[in-house]
């Protein structure tokens, strides 16, 4: 008698995950949703090609993509059926809603295009779904709320990122170019484990740390200047965010006045998340903070935001946003103030919500303003 092998702990995982969004697809009364953003792909199935879609649902979930990834979407521990499509992959999933008899099917508004729905649609015949839907967050809502196995991940891809700022701290010196800086923490986290950087790592410098998002240049750090340093690391998937502002010298006053406020402001924010908690109230605690000390209107982005198979996912922390934080959400905390012709100080770290508060997770360098 032949039997089964037994499950995987990552397909028990995998399954889990689909098994309440096919609850919730029950209770909005969809048969069947076509998951095309490939971060959701992955999240469902474990699959990390660059082309597949799925479709899940009361029938089960399958995996659909090209000849390239054949071996690599077979060997998945994700326990979902695979189909390889040769052509289209939409023609691949038209024709199984037509065989699993969905008539109510909905689809990613944000990232299937226009015209890819439209085909979809055609080639799925108006006959065999009867009706479609534009949902959005069905999938990123579950992806907020982190399992054990997803906070371990996080975990690691953060003490990646600090041991990498860690090591580039002597480099960070008059004379040395900002693509330099870059490069060799881009460098320390691939030697460190890294499939790569979260982002465009950012080392900006002098008036240029007063753009919050500053590509890194050939300039050269100089002395008595600030030095933005924002970096993160991809490890088995998942992301890490972390900054740090330097002032090369002994800082002047003002400068020194707004490390200190852009902490106080950093800590204020920190002290407010815990479950059940908005998101505007976060944020809202780090602004108020610096509103005593006359910088709130030099806070030009939102206090925070999700953190996980992507840098920027769900929860927001930020103004007009009312959903409550839960255990299980990880979130950066990352205040800042910036001024045009001087500079900018911004101070993040990546955080787990906890049934109690609050965990840090990025555990390096609290204190390195004065370099």
């Amino acid at each position: 008698m032949k039997t089964s092998s037994p499950l995987t702990f990552m397909t028990t995982i995998f399954r889990g995950r689909r098994g309440k969004l096919a609850a919730d697809l029950e209770g909005a009364g969809w048969d069947a949703l076509v998951v095309s953003h490939l971060p959701n792909v992955l999240y469902l199935t474990g699959f990390s090609g660059s082309s597949g879609m799925v479709v899940t649902g009361s029938s089960g979930t399958t995996l659909f993509t090209d000849g390239r990834y054949a071996v690599q979407a077979r060997e998945l521990e994700g326990g979902c059926r695979v189909r390889i499509v040769r052509g289209a992959l939409l023609d691949g999933v038209a024709a199984h809603l037509q065989a699993i008899g969905a008539r109510r099917v909905a689809f990613e508004a944000s990232h299937l295009t226009v015209s890819q729905n439209a085909a979809l649609k055609k080639r799925t015949g108006s006959k065999a779904v009867r009706k479609w839907g534009a949902t959005t967050g069905v999938v990123e809502k579950l992806r907020a709320r982190k399992d054990a196995v997803e906070i371990t991940k996080i975990r690691a891809a953060a003490a990646v990122a600090c041991k990498a700022l860690a090591l580039v701290l002597p480099m960070v010196k008059p004379g040395v170019r900002e693509v330099e800086v870059a490069a060799e923490i881009e460098y320390l986290m691939r030697r460190n484990g890294a499939a790569g950087p979260s982002f465009e790592t950012i080392v900006a410098s002098g008036p240029r740390t007063a753009l919050p998002h500053a590509r890194p240049t050939s300039r050269k750090l100089r002395r008595n200047e600030l030095v933005v340093l924002d970096l993160g690391a991809i490890l088995d998937h998942y992301c890490s965010d972390l900054t740090r502002t330097v002032y090369l010298g002994k800082p002047p006053r003002r400068l020194a006045e707004w490390h200190r406020a852009v902490g106080e402001a950093h800590q204020a924010a920190v002290a407010a998340l815990r479950p059940g908690v908005t998101g505007a109230q976060v944020d809202l605690a780090a602004r108020e903070t610096l509103r005593k000390h006359r910088l709130d209107r030099l806070f030009v982005h939102s206090c925070g935001h999700g953190l996980g198979l992507e840098i920027h996912e769900e929860p927001r922390l930020a103004r007009n946003i009312e959903t409550p934080l839960e255990a299980g959400n990880v979130v950066t905390i990352e205040p800042g103030v910036y001024l045009e012709g001087t500079g900018g100080i911004r101070i993040e770290d990546d955080y787990l919500v906890t049934d109690r508060g609050s965990e840090r997770l990025t555990r390096t360098c609290s204190d390195i303003f004065q370099h």
